[in-house]
């Protein structure tokens, strides 16, 4: 049985889902996917906390998936401008996974991972599924997995309002 770590970049996948479809991703039917008939070693949701209760029961629903929650606050700096974002969090997380699995899945369309995904194939021989929505994930991450999945049709729940 292939031993899977799972990666999701919550934000990512959020506002990408949101962008091109006016939907929302389908955790649950991800978690089926990538995990049928695999081990799972890890599987993380990487997430901002805003502090708010949809936000909250949304992050509750994440863990009866199956998946660790690791929050970071919401920066919000004094010229307006937001910080909140998991990359470097994201990378120590998979490194750390890399040497107790066969497969990666990781789902984010930013190509900023497109390195990491790289290292992955080539000095760990791991397989790595990059699920992203096809129009806004970057080229460079889709070319650098072993697999790319598309996240539209049976991935997605109904449009939000």
């Amino acid at each position: 049985m292939e031993r899977v770590a799972i990666f999701v970049d919550v934000q990512n996948i959020y506002y990408t889902t949101r962008q091109a479809y006016g939907a929302q991703f389908d955790y649950n039917a991800f978690w089926r996917g990538v995990t049928a008939n695999r081990e799972v070693v890890v599987a993380t949701a990487f997430a901002i906390d805003r502090a708010d209760p949809k936000q909250r029961q949304f992050q509750n629903i994440l863990r009866g998936v199956g998946f660790n929650v690791k929050l970071k606050p919401f920066i919000s700096r004094a010229d307006g401008s937001a910080k909140g974002d998991w990359d470097v969090g994201i990378v120590l997380e998979v490194l750390d996974a890399a040497a107790s699995v066969d497969v990666v899945v990781l789902a984010s369309g930013d190509g900023d991972f497109d390195l990491l995904v790289h290292r992955l194939r080539e000095r760990h021989q791991l397989s790595v599924e990059v699920y992203g929505v096809p129009q806004l994930t970057a080229r460079s991450l889709i070319d650098s997995a072993s697999r790319f999945v598309p996240i539209e049709g049976g991935l997605l729940l109904q449009r939000t309002v």
